[in-house]
């Protein structure tokens, strides 16, 4: 072969590397890119999440369910005399 034609094929191969290269750091920018956006997305839905279950707890107080249930639904604790035991 002759010393030009090895160096053309060389050139070649140095060329398609680099363009390899760019092109393999292009993709990881991009799913850079897009593993960001997704770690936002996780930390915003966490702090969401935090907010229900605090919410949560809130309305599941038995202060709160027995405020509900006197006002809203007028309950009252029977009185003992109202009281029937059941057995089996």
């Amino acid at each position: 072969m002759s010393l030009r034609l090895i160096l053309a094929v060389l050139i070649a191969a140095n060329v398609a590397s680099a363009i390899g290269v760019v092109y393999a750091r292009h993709q990881h920018r991009l799913q850079f890119v897009a593993l960001d956006k997704l770690t936002k997305a996780r930390d915003e839905l966490n702090i969401e999440f935090g907010r229900l279950q605090l919410e949560q707890a809130t309305w599941a107080e038995s202060n709160r369910i027995d405020q509900v249930a006197r006002n809203r639904l007028h309950m009252v604790f029977p009185q003992t005399d109202e009281i029937v035991v059941i057995r089996p």
